[in-house]
């Protein structure tokens, strides 16, 4: 009879580093969730702000609160209404990074119930 000791040891040992692997990119998926969530949240909340007729100051302020660290965020109008836009980077190492964009778009306060 053969001895098998060690094979186990060895088996491990070349597993472990692939799990470890497969944990940190789930890790990493999940802070980019995160991030993105975070994006949308930042949009809507400065949409509000600028459809409540917030200085642009304000607005800007409103988003930056809910945006991710880094975040650029961008207040324009089309007619009546307000957009807001929120771009970041994902989390983790610069080879991994994501580009994350959100935008939300609301009804101007003032231009609710004015006939055409």
């Amino acid at each position: 009879m053969r001895r098998d000791g060690g094979f186990v040891s060895a088996e491990a040992a070349c597993a472990m580093p692939a799990l470890l692997l497969v944990g940190v990119a789930l890790v990493w998926a999940l802070m980019s969730a995160a991030a993105q969530i975070q994006c949308v949240d930042a949009a809507r909340a400065g949409a509000r702000a600028a459809a409540r007729q917030e200085s642009p100051t304000a607005t800007v302020e409103a988003a930056r609160q809910a945006a991710p660290a880094g975040a650029e965020i961008g207040v324009g109008r089309e007619g009546d209404l307000v957009r807001v836009t929120v771009s970041a980077t994902s989390p983790g190492p610069d080879v991994l990074a994501l580009s994350l964009r959100a935008s939300a778009v609301a009804l101007a306060e003032e231009t609710v119930g004015v006939g055409s």
